[in-house]
C-alpha cells in the first residue's frame, strides 16, 4: 500500500532566484542606463577628448624621433609644441587675409552671380522642369525680413566663434597633458593587467599607436596636396576665389572619398557660374584626374599599409559616424574602425588559438584513451 502525500501537502521547492541575484540584476540595469545617459550628455567632451588624443598620438611620433636623437622627452615636446605653433601662425598670417578677402568679394558679388545665372540657358530649362524662379522670389521678397530679425542669427554666430576657440584651447590644453602624462597612465594601466596579459594589450596598443599615427599624418599630407595642386590649378583656370576654394578642396579630403567628390561639385558649378562653360570644363577635367590620383595612389597608401579598412567600411563609417557627430564624426571615423577592427582581430586571434588548444587536448585525451 502506498501512502501518496495529496498535492497539497508536497513540499514546495524554494525558488532558486534569491532577493540577493534580483538586487544585482537591477544595479546592473541602473549602472548600463546611467552609463549611456552620461554618454548622451558628455558627447561634446568626449569628442573634444578624442581630438586631442588623435593629436598627441600623431604628435607623439615626431616627440620619440627627437628622443632618438638624445633629446629628454620634457624638451622634445616643447620643441614639437613650438614648431606646430609656428607653423599654424605662420599659415594663419600667410594664408586667412587673402582667404577672407577673396571670400568677402564672392558674398558681395553673389546677387550678380544669380542674375547672370538666371538669364543662362540652363536655367531656363530647368525653370520650365522645377520653377526655380518662384523659389528665388520667395527668397529675394522673405530677405528684408530675414535681416530684420537677423540679430539672433549673429548673436548665436558669434556664440558658435566663442565655442569653436573655447574647444581650439580645450583640444590644444588636452594634447600637452596628453604628451606629457599621457604615457605614465598608460604604464600604470598595464601594471594592473594580469601578467600573462600584458604582452597582448602593448600589441594592440602598439598597433593602434602605429596606426592612428601612420593614418593622421599620411591625411595631412593627402589634405595639404589637395590644397596646393587645387588651389594652383584654380589660379591657372582664372577663377577669381582660386584661394578659400584650394583651401575647402584640401580640408574636404579630412573626409574620405565623398568630401573631394562633394567639394569638386561645388567648385566646379560656381566656376560655371563665374568664369563660363570652358573653365568649368576644365575643372571636371581636373578633377576627375585628381580624383583617381588620390583614390589610387595617395589614398591606397594611407588605408592600405597604415589602417588596412576596406574602402566600403570606410564610407559606411564615414556615413554613420557623420549623422551621429556631423562633421567632426565623419573625420574620426577611419581611425575609429580601425582601432576596433585591430581589437576585434586580436580577440579573433586569441579565440583561434584557444580552439586549437583545445581540440589538440581533445584529441590527445582520444588517443591515450585508445590506447
Amino acid at each position: 500500500m502506498t501512502n501518496d502525500l495529496p498535492e497539497s501537502s508536497r513540499e514546495v521547492r524554494p525558488s532558486r532566484v534569491t532577493l540577493k541575484t534580483v538586487f544585482r540584476v537591477c544595479f546592473g540595469v541602473l549602472v548600463v542606463i546611467a552609463l549611456v545617459m552620461a554618454i548622451i550628455h558628455s558627447l561634446v567632451a568626449i569628442t573634444l577628448t578624442y581630438v586631442a588624443l588623435l593629436l598627441a598620438v600623431t604628435l607623439d611620433h615626431g616627440v620619440k624621433m627627437l628622443m632618438r636623437h638624445g633629446l629628454k622627452r620634457s624638451l622634445a615636446i616643447a620643441v614639437v609644441s613650438i614648431l606646430l605653433a609656428g607653423l599654424l601662425t605662420g599659415l594663419a598670417f600667410t594664408l586667412i587675409p587673402p582667404a577672407v578677402s577673396q571670400g568677402r568679394t564672392l558674398v558681395e558679388q553673389a546677387p550678380a552671380f544669380i542674375h547672370t545665372t538666371r538669364s543662362s540657358r540652363l536655367f531656363g530649362r530647368l525653370n520650365t522642369r522645377f520653377h526655380l524662379a518662384d523659389h528665388i522670389e520667395k527668397l529675394e521678397k522673405g530677405f528684408p525680413a530675414m535681416l530684420e530679425g537677423a540679430a539672433t542669427p549673429i548673436l548665436a554666430a558669434v556664440g558658435g566663434v566663442l565655442s569653436f576657440v573655447g574647444a581650439a584651447v580645450t583640444v590644444v590644453l588636452l594634447t600637452v597633458f596628453m604628451l606629457i602624462f599621457g604615457g605614465r597612465l598608460i604604464h600604470g594601466a598595464m601594471e594592473e593587467a594580469r601578467p600573462e596579459s600584458r604582452n597582448l594589450y602593448g600589441d594592440v596598443l602598439d598597433k593602434i599607436y602605429r596606426s592612428i599615427g601612420g593614418y593622421l599624418g599620411g591625411l595631412a599630407l593627402i589634405c595639404t596636396v589637395n590644397a596646393t595642386l587645387t588651389t594652383t590649378f584654380l589660379a591657372i583656370n582664372g577663377v577669381s576665389f582660386f584661394l578659400p576654394l584650394g583651401i575647402l578642396s584640401g580640408l574636404s579630403s579630412m573626409i574620405p572619398y565623398a568630401g573631394p567628390v562633394v567639394t569638386g561639385t561645388v567648385i566646379t558649378l560656381l566656376t560655371l557660374i563665374t568664369g563660363g562653360g570652358w573653365h568649368a570644363l576644365a575643372c571636371v577635367i581636373y578633377f576627375i584626374a585628381y580624383g583617381q590620383f588620390e583614390g589610387n595612389v595617395l589614398g591606397p597608401l594611407i588605408f592600405r599599409r597604415t589602417v588596412h579598412v576596406n574602402p566600403l567600411v570606410v564610407i559606411l563609417s564615414v556615413l554613420f559616424l557623420g549623422e551621429m557627430a556631423g562633421i567632426v564624426g565623419a573625420i574620426i571615423a577611419v581611425p575609429v574602425v580601425a582601432a576596433f577592427q585591430i581589437i576585434a582581430r586580436e580577440v579573433l586571434r586569441v579565440r583561434r588559438q584557444r580552439l586549437k588548444v583545445q581540440r589538440a587536448e581533445v584529441r590527445a585525451a582520444a588517443e591515450s584513451g585508445d590506447v
